[in-house]
């Protein structure tokens, strides 16, 4: 008996060391790149600069009091929160019919489908947005003004506004909506939904009871990083919201580089990662708990 537990014991380590000895690096590079930058930033965020440029040494509050009692931060989270909320929204209604395209359709029209949504990553996202600024641009010199002139409907103001902004990350952002959702739709039968139109069920009834709630697992996912992607971006609100549509991005940038308040910036860089995993966290807990909801009632 005690040789038999020797035995088993020996194999559970043996096993154990290779699993342990790959899985160390992927460790050690997390705690590098991650774990010590982000508590090194915390750490910052706790302190305060005094106005001889030196640093406090006992924690405070300061920097997240102010943040909190300042209109002008407060206006620039409620921005970045409505900005990052518009944007997953046009993306979802976006990527849904694409993903269907791709998974569903012909074989050609998705290859080709595919090869659009993915190839503008291939272009640096710096590129991409003076792109909008051509196209936004404001007058009778922007690509879309000229277009709304030519039809007579007249120049519209969007360049230096929040819907720049959505517009320029709906189109940085979509393949990382578009590709989860394709994966999702990909793994339901075909023959759930050629049932449900058996049965009755015209195209919106079977999208809505039974391609939506199954594909809700790749759509939280999409979602999760849509939202953390736009509010975190940097350039896009620089180049299309200019000075007149501030996100904490921005805020982060101008705070470390320009005013050189590293303790300040870092409480806005830790407030933009609680925001974001908050959110994001109560996004997917609500699709477990659909998602689980929906296996109940049909069990």
């Amino acid at each position: 008996m005690m040789q038999a537990r020797a035995g088993a014991a020996g194999k559970r380590s043996s096993t154990l060391l290779p699993g342990l000895m790959l899985l160390g690096p992927v460790v050690l590079f997390f705690v590098l790149v991650f774990v010590i930058p982000v508590g090194l930033m915390v750490r910052y965020s706790f302190l305060k600069q005094l106005p001889d440029g030196s640093l406090t040494t006992l924690p405070t509050l300061a920097n997240y009091i102010r943040l909190a009692t300042v209109d002008l931060y407060r206006g620039v989270m409620l921005t970045t929160l409505r900005i990052s909320l518009f944007t997953t929204i046009s993306a979802t209604l976006l990527a849904y019919p694409l993903a269907l395209v791709i998974a569903r359709g012909p074989v050609w029209l998705g290859r080709l489908i595919t090869v659009l949504v993915i190839a503008p990553l291939l272009v640096n996202v710096v590129v991409r947005a003076y792109g909008w600024r051509i196209i936004l641009a404001n007058g009778p010199n922007g690509v879309l003004n000229w277009a709304l002139s030519f039809l007579g409907l007249g120049p519209v103001e969007l360049l230096y506004s929040d819907w720049a902004v959505v517009i320029g990350s709906v189109q940085v952002f979509l393949p990382m909506m578009v590709l989860p959702l394709t994966a999702a739709i990909g793994r339901i039968d075909p023959a759930v939904e050629d049932a449900a139109r058996t049965l009755g069920g015209d195209s919106l009834a079977v999208f809505r009871r039974v391609t939506l709630p199954l594909s809700l697992p790749g759509l939280g996912a999409g979602c999760t990083l849509v939202f953390s992607l736009t509010a975190s971006s940097f350039i896009l609100p620089s180049l299309l919201g200019g000075s007149f549509t501030k996100m904490l991005g921005t805020l982060v940038e101008e705070q470390i580089l320009t005013v050189f308040d590293w303790p300040f910036g870092a409480a806005i860089a830790t407030v933009m990662v609680v925001i974001a995993m908050t959110i994001n966290l109560a996004y997917m807990a609500l699709i477990e708990r659909k998602t689980r909801t929906r296996a109940t009632e049909a069990a």
